[in-house]
């Protein structure tokens, strides 16, 4: 066993809970190591925030040691010990049986060496084991050296850990966008080689994988990897096709690049903006055109790749809410402002987007200039733009039906009609009116108004919404 004094900085908010639960762990008379990433960040001194821990303890015997523990996955040994507001993940050594899908084994065989729990582990950066007690870390598997010279390499031959499970490939490509590491030569030909296993896994699982990718400094350099290994063929086959597709005289970079670019640029805890940066572009490749001298036009790309995104984020499971997020991000990126726009089409403008989603939009905007290579921050015109909008808000305008000073129950009171299309149609037929003159936004003028409204579509109407007589009351016109 290899022991390296590191006496590592445990951060104040989770000190007393760990010192207590490993010292807990010795006096009933086991092994406890602190093990994986958190070793891992804590010897690279990044934050950390969850912690796990490996021992030779059963897991019922775990249970019996602290007053308020969960089973969270106790057939494969695991225990969550829950100190304070913390949680904290309490693992039995164990062998891993075989494989046989691809990500989960076969069996879990309950060891007593920290070595064999160590030998069934992804990377050799996550193989490290921390004594918190003694101060020392034990290294079973060079994990400090390839540390310091920033690889990624599997513990063992790689093809046998990604065939064991096929998302370390993915893993891989992650922590050397997250660490800023590369990832070992014959590791990195393994994943090529392993795309059979990586097809196996979960859509649900590979998504989770891409937004923790999108979490990290620069996801290029991850997604870079994916490229080169067939990764990103497989699970973007999207994105992958942009690369090698020039563009015009305004871009720097091929598609894939500049949307790879982009990516960086969009801000780091904003993980969807980052997506949208990402899908950006996709409808190029479907729309791009050949204009001479080495132009190429993308007539309606945003209109054609918001559809390529929708399907996208379906087939790999994304929430409906965060779809019609993105897919509206990506359908509005190529707006172009000019002084020439007048206050209602800027409040048209903010209808079509959304409210909630303008800051978005213009954050996906700076990224996707600073993305081209050639230019960056937002340009003066969109500036002004922002300010207008931001006087729109101050002034209270409305925006939407809902901001409108009438409801439908008082369009179908005023002309004795029952709920339908035709409401609808009246209210949004008003709001225009309101974009163009929001001082048109009080309700006497908004009924006379509707009044108007109302007789115009006259032939539109079915036989309930011709309207009558009310309660007695004088009907509306015919």
């Amino acid at each position: 066993m290899r022991v390296t004094e590191i006496q590592l900085t445990i951060p104040p908010a989770y000190a007393g809970d760990i010192a207590r639960l490993t010292e807990t762990m010795e006096k009933a008379g086991f092994e406890c190591y602190m093990v994986g990433g958190s070793v891992r960040d804590l010897i690279m001194d990044l934050p950390v925030f969850d912690f796990d821990f490996a021992t030779n303890a059963r897991p019922e015997r775990v249970m019996k040691l602290f007053r308020r523990t969960v089973p969270t996955g106790i057939k494969h040994g695991t225990v969550t010990v829950l100190m304070g507001d913390h949680s904290y993940e309490v693992t039995t050594y164990r062998a891993d049986g075989k494989y046989l899908d691809g990500r989960r084994p076969e069996s879990v065989a309950f060891s007593e060496t920290l070595e064999e729990d160590v030998k069934r582990r992804d990377f050799t950066i996550n193989g490290l084991a921390y004594d918190v007690r003694r101060g020392h870390v034990v290294d079973l598997v060079e994990g400090i050296a390839d540390i310091r010279a920033g690889i990624i390499r599997t513990i063992g031959g790689p093809l046998d850990r990604f065939g064991e499970d096929g998302l370390r490939t993915y893993r891989a490509c992650r922590f050397a966008a997250k660490l800023g590491f590369s990832i070992e030569d014959e590791t990195f030909g393994a994943i090529g080689k392993s795309l059979d296993v990586a097809a196996r896994v979960s859509v649900e699982r590979v998504k989770d994988e891409l937004m923790k990718l999108l979490e990290t400094v620069k996801p290029s350099v991850g997604l870079e990897y994916m490229r080169k290994s067939g990764l990103l063929a497989l699970c973007l086959p999207e994105l992958d096709q942009c690369y090698g597709l020039d563009q015009n005289k305004y871009h720097l970079y091929d598609i894939y690049y500049h949307s790879i670019y982009s990516c960086d640029a969009a801000p780091r805890d904003y993980p969807l903006i980052r997506l949208a940066a990402l899908l950006h572009d996709i409808g190029k490749v479907p729309t791009r055109r050949a204009a001479g001298e080495g132009e190429n036009t993308f007539y309606n790309h945003e209109v054609v790749g918001s559809r390529m995104v929708r399907r996208l984020m379906s087939r790999l499971k994304f929430s409906n809410e965060e779809i019609v997020r993105v897919v509206n991000l990506v359908a509005n990126h190529m707006f172009h402002y000019t002084d020439e726009w007048t206050d209602g089409a800027v409040r048209r403008f903010m209808r079509k987007v959304g409210l909630d989603n303008l800051d978005d939009l213009f954050k996906l905007r700076r990224a996707d200039r600073e993305g081209n290579g050639m230019r960056g921050g937002l340009p003066a015109p969109i500036r002004e733009l922002r300010k207008r909008i931001e006087k729109v808000i101050e002034d209270e305008n409305a925006i939407t039906v809902k901001d409108l000073d009438i409801n439908g129950h008082i369009i179908m009171d005023e002309f004795c009609i029952p709920p339908g299309p035709i409401v609808g149609k009246i209210l949004n037929q008003l709001l225009e009116l309101v974009l163009d003159d929001p001082a048109m936004n009080r309700q006497d003028v908004l009924v006379e108004k509707a009044r108007e409204i109302y007789a115009s579509l006259a032939p539109d109407r079915n036989e309930d919404e011709r309207g009558g007589p009310c309660g007695g009351g004088e009907g509306a016109p015919a």
